[in-house]
C-alpha cells in the first residue's frame, strides 16, 4: 500500500530516473554526507530539510535547493531518484530537499498556491509566503552549512516548479539561478482548471492536496482518501466518471471532507481567492538567471512555463531569462528511455539526456560555479513536426508571418484565404454521451498524459465533432508562436464549452514506428498538436460569467497556448471543434447555472451548437495576439 501511494504522489513531480550511469545510493553514500535540519522561519515555524554535502572538502560548493510538497524525507536514504539529474549529482553540489510549510516533517499549515505578499520584509513576522520561506531557508543555509560558496540554485518539476518560481519575487541575493520546470502559475488556468473548466481527470489528486496533517510525519496521512478511488480501480475511466453523474455526487461520495475541493466549490469563478494565487503579476524585477522548462505535450502545466517566461520577460529586463520547450509530457525530461517518444510519436534518440547534459548541467555550472559557457539562446524550442531543436532570439518568434486558418464548406480548411461564402456548421452536443479525450480505453488515471499527441480519427468520426482539413500540403508550413481561436457561435442552450484542436494529418503511406504495437497505424494518423478548452460563460469575464442568449450569434475568443510545429509537405492541417472532452474536462450542463459543481442531473441538456464560417484560428503575429488574456472585470 505505502509504495503504491508514494508512487501516486511522486508521479505528479516525475521522481523517476534512468540514465547512462546510475547515481544510486551506493554512489551517494561514497561521496556525500547527510544531515537533517529543522530550519526556523521568521514566524518561528520550522521546516524540515535534508542536506547532502560532498565529502570532498577541498573546495566550496554551491547549494541546489528543491522545495517540495511531496515528502523531502523520501530523499533521506541517499537517493535522489534522478532529481536532480545524475550529471548534477556527480558534478558535486550541496543538495537540499525541503518539505514546504505544513507538509510531512515541516511545521505549520499547508496552503495550495499560497498567495505572494509583495515586499518580503524579514522584520514582518506575519507576512509569510513561499518567497519569504525560501528567503529564510537560503539565509540560514548560507550562514550554517559549512563549505558553501555563497550561491544557491533552485529547481523543481510541477508543484516544486511552482515553489521555484514563487521564490523569484523579492529573491534572496544569494539566489543566482532558478529553473522552474513544468511550473504551475495559476490554478484557474492550468493544472486543476483549464480556462476555468475543471479537469475532472484530476479528481483523485485532491486526496494528496486537500487534507491537513495533524502531526509531523514521514508517512502519508491521506492513504484512506486515495483508496476511496483506487481500492477497486476501474479499468474504464470514461465509464467510471460518467457513472458518477454531476460533480455534486463526487462531493458527497469522495470529497466531503476535503478542504481544497470545498474551496473550488466555493469559488467557481475567477474571484479574489484565485486572483491572489496568480503568481504571474509578481514575477517582476528579478535580477538573477532563470531557465524555465516545459514540454509541448504537457497535459497539466503547459500554460505555466510559457506564461512564467513571458511574465519575467515583460517585468524583469535585468534577468537572464530563458525558456526551453521539448517534445515531452509532464516532466519527462527528468528521465531517459533511449528512444524519445510521446505516446505513439518518435522524436529522436536520447533527447532528455541531451537536455540534462548540455542544457541544465551547463546552466547551473555557469551561474553557480563560474564554469564553462551555457550557450543558451533566449528560447530553445523543439519543432515537433521537423523533430529538431530551434534557437530563437525572441519568443514568440518574429521571423514568421502571421497565419490564419478559415473554415469552409465540406470540411475544407483554408490557409490565409477567407472563404468566399460564409457557411454554418452545427452539431448536437449531448453531455450524456460526451466526446472521449483519448482514442484508447484508459483506467482511472491520477492525471492523463499520453493523449496530448494522440490519434484524433476516433473524434473525426463522431457527429458531435466538426472537422476541417486542408488539401495535401505542397510545401512545409511552419506554425510558430501564439494561437488564438476567434469563434462566432450560437446555441439552443445557455452555456457551452468549446474545444479547439490543431491536428497534423499524416500521409496514408506513412510508415509505422517500430516501438508501437501492431494495431497503431501511422498511415493517416491524425496527431494532436495543440488543443485547449474554453468555458463559454467566461467569454467576457472570468470573474463575472454570464449565460448565452439562445440562438444569438456571439463571439468566443481564447488562446490555445503556443506552438512550434512544421506541417510537412504531403501532410494536411486539420482543425476540430466540439463541446465535450471527457473525462479530461468535466461536463458543462449546457443550461446555465451559477455553480456547475452544484448542478443536478436534470440540469444537463442537449444543445444544438452552430459555428459560423467567419470564425478563424490565428497563429503568430505576437504583437497583436495576447495569449495571456486580459481579464475584463
Amino acid at each position: 500500500m505505502k509504495h503504491f501511494l508514494t508512487w501516486i504522489a511522486l508521479s505528479v513531480s516525475v521522481l523517476t530516473y534512468a540514465q547512462e550511469f546510475k547515481a544510486d545510493s551506493v554512489y551517494m553514500r561514497q561521496h556525500y554526507d547527510k544531515a537533517e535540519y529543522l530550519i526556523p522561519m521568521r514566524d518561528g515555524i520550522k521546516l524540515f530539510t535534508v542536506v547532502y554535502t560532498p565529502k570532498d572538502q577541498s573546495k566550496k560548493y554551491p547549494i541546489l535547493l528543491n522545495r517540495t510538497c511531496y515528502n523531502a524525507s523520501g530523499y533521506a536514504d541517499f537517493k535522489t531518484y534522478g532529481h536532480p539529474s545524475n550529471y548534477l549529482v556527480r558534478d558535486k553540489y550541496i543538495l537540499a530537499f525541503q518539505d514546504v510549510r505544513g507538509r510531512y516533517m515541516s511545521e505549520g499549515t499547508f496552503d495550495n498556491m499560497r498567495p505572494n505578499i509583495p515586499g518580503n520584509n524579514p522584520k514582518d513576522k506575519k507576512a509569510i509566503d513561499e518567497s519569504s520561506d525560501t528567503w529564510d531557508t537560503i539565509d540560514w543555509m548560507i550562514k550554517n552549512i559549512k563549505n558553501n560558496n555563497g550561491r544557491v540554485g533552485m529547481f523543481g518539476i510541477s508543484y516544486p516548479g511552482f515553489y521555484t518560481a514563487a521564490a523569484i519575487p523579492d529573491a534572496h541575493p544569494a539566489l543566482k539561478a532558478s529553473s522552474p520546470q513544468a511550473p504551475i502559475s495559476d490554478f484557474f488556468f492550468d493544472d486543476f482548471h483549464h480556462m476555468g473548466a475543471y479537469l475532472q481527470s484530476y479528481t483523485a489528486a485532491f486526496a494528496v492536496f486537500g487534507y491537513q496533517k495533524d502531526k509531523q510525519t514521514k508517512e502519508d496521512w491521506f492513504e484512506d482518501k486515495i483508496m476511496r478511488f483506487y481500492a477497486q480501480a476501474p479499468r474504464d475511466g470514461y465509464d467510471f466518471h460518467l457513472r458518477q453523474g454531476p460533480l455534486k455526487n463526487i462531493t458527497a461520495k469522495y470529497h466531503h471532507d476535503n478542504f481544497f475541493w470545498q474551496q473550488i466549490i466555493d469559488h467557481p469563478n475567477y474571484d479574489e481567492f484565485w486572483q491572489a494565487r496568480n503568481l504571474l503579476p509578481h514575477l517582476k524585477n528579478a535580477r538573477h538567471a532563470v531557465m524555465t522548462v516545459g514540454g509541448w505535450f504537457d497535459a497539466e502545466d503547459l500554460y505555466g512555463p510559457l506564461n512564467i517566461y513571458k511574465s519575467i520577460e515583460a517585468g524583469s529586463p535585468a534577468a537572464k531569462n530563458t525558456i526551453v520547450m521539448g517534445p515531452w509530457g509532464h516532466g519527462d525530461w527528468a528521465r531517459e528511455q533511449g528512444k524519445s517518444t510521446h505516446n505513439h510519436i518518435y522524436f529522436g534518440d536520447s533527447i532528455s539526456t541531451f537536455y540534462q547534459r548540455e542544457i541544465e548541467r551547463k546552466f547551473f555550472a555557469y551561474y553557480l560555479k563560474d564554469e564553462g559557457q551555457p550557450d543558451l539562446p533566449e528560447a530553445l524550442m523543439f519543432d515537433t513536426g521537423k523533430k529538431e531543436w530551434r534557437r530563437f532570439d525572441y519568443w514568440p518568434p518574429r521571423e514568421y508571418n502571421p497565419l490564419k486558418l478559415y473554415f469552409g464548406e465540406n470540411g475544407k480548411l483554408y490557409v490565409n484565404n477567407p472563404t468566399p461564402k460564409e457557411a454554418v456548421f452545427e452539431y448536437i452536443s449531448d453531455p450524456a454521451k460526451p466526446v472521449p479525450y483519448t482514442s484508447q480505453t484508459e483506467g482511472l488515471t491520477f492525471t492523463p498524459r499520453r493523449f496530448m499527441s494522440d490519434d484524433q480519427r476516433q473524434a473525426s468520426r463522431r457527429p458531435d465533432v466538426i472537422t476541417f482539413e486542408t488539401d495535401v500540403l505542397t510545401d512545409d508550413v511552419v506554425l510558430a508562436g501564439e494561437i488564438m481561436a476567434r469563434l462566432k457561435v450560437s446555441m439552443t442552450g445557455t452555456d457551452a464549452d468549446f474545444v479547439v484542436k490543431l491536428i497534423d494529418v499524416y500521409p496514408d503511406d506513412h510508415p509505422n514506428y517500430d516501438h508501437n504495437p501492431k494495431n497503431i497505424v501511422m498511415g493517416g494518423y491524425q496527431q494532436l498538436v495543440r488543443s485547449e478548452v474554453f468555458r463559454g460563460r467566461f467569454r467576457n469575464s472570468f470573474e463575472k460569467p454570464e449565460p448565452f442568449k439562445p440562438n444569438e450569434i456571439t463571439d468566443v475568443e481564447f488562446p490555445l497556448q503556443d506552438v512550434l510545429h512544421t506541417f510537412k509537405k504531403g501532410h494536411r492541417i486539420m482543425i476540430q471543434i466540439h463541446s465535450t472532452w471527457f473525462p479530461y474536462i468535466d461536463r458543462n450542463p449546457q443550461k446555465y447555472i451559477d455553480n456547475i459543481y452544484k448542478a443536478n442531473e436534470d440540469d444537463f441538456i442537449k444543445s444544438t451548437i452552430r459555428v459560423y464560417g467567419s470564425s478563424v484560428v490565428e497563429v503568430g503575429g505576437n504583437e497583436k495576439l495576447k495569449a495571456r488574456l486580459e481579464f475584463k472585470k
